[in-house]
């Protein structure tokens, strides 16, 4: 029997941070997230922080020195995870748990528009079929 992970909201800083990973498709070195996040000007030290929290909140494992002389971060909470529970946490609180209130709401406020409307209507209809 699989163990349920507990997911929690993270920061945007710190989901900036688990996007480099995940698109890393397998364990990192800090310096990997140095240069694959440069535009943000984070200092080394930052960015240690932000991993330091991710692996107390139970996302990422540290392994201490295994690549050399630098921690390697390996994700424990895949995207498709934290996309499952920060979706549910977005339609529970502000849309009452309604797909269609959230697809309208951001029709309406043109998030979205009318070719990916068309997307998610094709979406549906292969979903139906299923």
């Amino acid at each position: 029997m699989s163990e349920k992970k507990e997911i929690i909201h993270i920061p945007s800083s710190e989901l900036e941070i688990m996007m480099a990973i995940w698109e890393a498709d397998g364990p990192v070195v800090r310096t990997y997230i140095d240069e694959k996040l440069a535009e943000k000007n984070w200092q080394p030290t930052t960015i240690l922080k932000f991993l330091s929290r991710l692996t107390e909140k139970g996302f990422l494992k540290c392994d201490p020195a295994a690549s050399g002389k630098k921690n390697l971060y390996t994700p424990l909470i895949t995207e498709e995870e934290y996309l499952a529970f920060e979706s549910g946490s977005v339609l529970g609180k502000f849309c009452g748990r309604s797909v269609k209130a959230l697809v309208a709401n951001l029709y309406e406020n043109n998030t979205i528009d009318d070719s990916e409307l068309d997307e998610l209507q094709k979406f549906i209809e292969s979903a139906k079929k299923k």
